[in-house]
């Protein structure tokens, strides 16, 4: 459980040193808000501790400002064209009243010093707020400054208006200052800004800057799928990168090796974190960021989608005091958040966890997290050796990828402690394969693994558009069914609408087969046999491969034959 002094938030700080709050109910709110990352401010109202009239008085008190009733506010036209719709979005506020060298704007939130700087910065003046509820907030920008791709196109104009960008020379030969003269005009914070908010807005897991000959091209992956949004200007690739290494605390001057960062932003209201990774090419540098919004992210064991008879076998697995759990899949295939949904299940008082990754992708409260470093020397195995004297109970080891890794989990296991790993494999009885073909004893693998689950993340049907349809004889037959199978019921797919971007998917969840060791499966292990012999024996016992458990998502309805064809 979190410590309140652990944590900063500044509605809470307030209510803490006002004692509007006991112990208790902070210990709760602050729970609630790491293991989900909502809005503290949403906690506190739906805990019933507080109506939002009462917390925006706080709030106003702690912006040193008072409230006002939006929705009644008369605004003026050349007051609401003051502002960007980029920027209103970016920072959650509307423009109320301009005053001589000044301007006073609504917001819902408590903005920090460092985005109250970027606002007279980028408004060049005196900025001043006043307190509003959210939903009005809100509803002014939606109707106040259009669609997104509106703010787009108007920060376009605004980035060809900055004369310099154009001469921009995408050589090693460009001065560093003029590059961080350049990546800070307004234009490109603004576009910068507004691209970072509109990937978390969509739901995007990654966002790539990438630059061609003769293109400058932005996607983002949304539930799997790479969308390209508005291309800006291929001169504008310079400045826009060079924006992003700044801000991520990268070398500004170092275009010619691979480099890593990380963004920690605070977007409507919550903590965004983006981690950054650079790559040399041919047309400049390509830029590709991981968004980690853990409030987008279900890390919680209910929120898997696992089958129950998977998931009360897998619940169990956890809970034994010693062994090797480990989750298997492709990159992307959901296997890190579903070891993390397990470590909060076993994140209590009374349980000492470490994990080692190369890097930490989730932060989470009481957890003793290692970024391991190959280039540093702090590899896997030097903080493995280090985890055995630090008195664990559970240890997550990000990825099993050698010999030296497999037999210190392997000691770890036989010494008393609950291991959780990945490894990059097809299913679940190549993981078997895997450790052996990297040198580990079978009779090791044998006494010590406690269960393999392999995973894939599958679009789901977007609920908004979800249409029936009867599946034809050769659909059926590529899943391995038959009319008999299948019967009466419908199959669905997504037609397409705004909620979905028109793709016919929203969200995606997790498909799974579970191969739990039992004696059959290890005597199989001991003799060396094959793979298929494993999965052969593993099926008999009742394993349901990722192919069969996709179906099961086909017939509920959740997702579409082509979904599970593409990834089974």
């Amino acid at each position: 459980m979190a410590e309140p002094n652990q944590f900063t938030d500044p509605l809470l700080d307030h209510l803490r040193d006002h004692e509007m709050l006991t112990e208790e109910y902070m210990n709760e709110v602050v729970d609630d808000h790491e293991r989900t990352g909502r809005p503290v401010r949403a906690i506190l109202l739906e805990f019933g501790l507080f109506t939002e009239e009462e917390i925006l008085e706080h709030i106003a008190i702690i912006m040193g400002t008072h409230v006002i009733d939006l929705a009644r506010t008369v605004i003026d036209h050349d007051t609401l064209r003051s502002i960007t719709s980029g920027t209103a979005r970016m920072y959650h506020v509307v423009p109320v009243e301009a005053y001589p060298g000044g301007i006073q704007l609504a917001t819902s939130e408590i903005l920090s010093h460092e985005a109250h700087d970027d606002l007279i910065f980028l408004l060049d003046c005196d900025v001043t707020f006043v307190i509003a509820r959210h939903q009005d907030v809100e509803d002014h920008i939606r109707e106040h400054y259009g669609e997104d791709s509106e703010s787009v196109n108007e920060l376009f104009d605004a980035l060809e208006d900055v004369g310099t960008l154009g001469s921009l020379r995408q050589d090693a030969q460009e001065s560093d200052d003029a590059l961080i003269d350049e990546a800070n005009a307004a234009p490109v914070i603004k576009f910068v800004n507004l691209v970072l908010h509109q990937a978390v807005k969509d739901r995007a897991s990654d966002i790539h800057f990438e630059p061609f000959e003769h293109d400058f091209k932005i996607r983002y992956r949304v539930d799997g799928a790479l969308y390209e949004m508005a291309p800006p200007p291929k001169h504008l690739a310079l400045p826009i990168i060079s924006r992003i290494k700044v801000i991520s605390g990268l070398d500004i001057s170092e275009r010619r090796l691979p480099q890593d960062g990380r963004i920690q932003l605070k977007i409507v209201g919550k903590q965004v974190d983006f981690r950054v990774s650079s790559l040399p090419t041919q047309f400049g540098e390509s830029v590709v960021l991981r968004v980690l919004d853990q409030s987008a992210v279900g890390l919680e064991l209910d929120t898997l989608g696992m089958p129950e008879d998977v998931d009360e076998t897998f619940r169990d697995d956890i809970s034994k005091p010693n062994g090797i759990v480990v989750v298997t899949g492709p990159t992307g295939s959901g296997k890190t958040t579903t070891l993390y949904a397990a470590l909060r299940k076993k994140n209590t008082i009374d349980t000492k966890i470490l994990t080692v990754e190369e890097p930490v992708e989730y932060d989470v409260d009481g957890i003793v997290q290692v970024n391991a470093d190959e280039r540093s020397g702090n590899t896997f195995g030097k903080v493995l050796r280090a985890f055995l004297r630090q008195d664990p109970d559970v240890i997550l080891v990000g990825e099993i990828r050698d010999l030296e890794t497999a037999q210190i989990a392997i000691q770890a296991s036989l010494t008393g402690h609950l291991v959780f790993s990945t490894l990059h494999t097809n299913d679940a009885a190549g993981a078997v394969t895997r450790l052996i073909d990297m040198g580990v004893e079978p009779f090791l693998i044998a006494s010590t693994l406690e269960s393999v689950m392999g995973t894939r993340l599958v679009r789901t049907i977007c609920q908004g558009c979800r249409t029936p349809y009867t599946p034809d004889e050769g659909l059926l037959k590529s899943l391995g069914l038959s009319a008999d199978d299948v019967g009466e019921q419908s199959f669905y797919y997504g037609a397409g609408c705004a909620s979905c971007n028109q793709t016919g998917y929203r969200g995606r969840r997790g498909i799974y087969e579970y191969l739990r060791v039992t004696e059959p499966i290890r005597r199989l292990i001991v003799d060396n046999k094959p793979t298929v012999v494993i999965r052969d024996k593993a099926r008999e016992l009742g394993m349901r491969t990722l192919r069969e458990d996709g179906v099961r998502c086909i017939l509920d309805g959740v997702t579409t034959p082509e979904e599970v064809l593409r990834y089974t």
